[in-house]
């Protein structure tokens, strides 16, 4: 796998909040509400524009109870469950994000098809963890601050299912994040994970998502503004990698340990 670049290097950050991103933001927004997209739709934009669409699979993995549905509810501007209950199956969700490239000022069109399996699905049934591998463009590694053994749990899946895929994007994410005046996993823990792995690690909140006046509907741009970090680092890690795999930039050595 290429070497993570550098935040920022990549996508221009922020981007989404300047008025030319606000425009593209448009299409996946409906009055202010996120728009949910099947399998099969996409984003429908204005006539003059025209748009590449770069598509990616994302294996979503992490331990029972550290919230990988409630990840993959805020990424799309769903509804995050309140009460945590196993996932029973394979679970998909497509996820549309533009985000502007560093190097061209080109605008692309992400698309993130999340694979959500329960833990106990996994262990049960043995077509499960090869059918959400299979063409795989990107794992997301889940812990909870809140959990321990889910941190120390880390390096065992990065061995056991990245080990399989080389050349697959790997990011850490670390969810309840607002909770970490009761965290089990200290700063100085992240500090060497970070050096030993050499993985992107980002953190998420498990807040409930801010409300439009009627109290009731999700706010559909604070939302995005909520993940906007999540959605960027992965566009970058997956469009490097593939600028890598195509021979179009250079992967740097891995670096020699001290």
């Amino acid at each position: 796998m290429a070497r993570p670049p550098v935040p920022g290097s990549v996508v221009v950050p922020n981007w989404h909040e300047s008025a030319e991103g606000k425009e593209y933001l448009a299409c996946i927004l409906r009055k202010n509400r996120r728009r949910v997209f099947g399998l099969l739709e996409r984003p429908v934009l204005p006539p003059p524009v025209s748009i590449d669409t770069a598509s990616y699979k994302i294996f979503v993995s992490g331990k029972s109870g550290v919230g990988k549905t409630a990840l993959v509810a805020k990424l799309a501007g769903l509804e995050v469950p309140v009460v945590h209950h196993e996932t029973t199956g394979i679970q998909t969700t497509v996820v549309f994000w533009p985000a502007k490239l560093q190097a061209s000022g080109r605008v692309v069109m992400f698309r993130f098809e999340f694979w959500d399996c329960g833990e106990s699905a996994l262990k049960k049934f043995d077509h499960m963890l090869p059918a959400c591998m299979e063409n795989t463009d990107a794992f997301l590694f889940l812990f909870s601050f809140t959990d321990r053994a889910s941190f120390e749990d880390l390096p065992g899946q990065l061995t056991r299912i990245a080990g399989e895929a080389p050349g697959v994007v790997r990011m850490v994410i670390g969810s309840k994040f607002d909770q970490y005046m009761h965290t089990d996993v200290p700063e100085r823990d992240l500090i060497a994970f970070r050096q030993a792995w050499e993985l992107p690690l980002l953190r998420v909140k498990s807040v409930p998502g801010r409300r439009l006046a009627d109290g009731c509907t999700l706010d559909g741009r604070a939302g995005l503004a909520d993940v906007a970090h999540v959605l960027n680092g992965l566009a970058e890690q997956l469009w490097h990698q593939g600028q890598v795999a195509a021979g179009l930039l250079p992967n740097p050595p891995e670096s020699a340990p001290e």
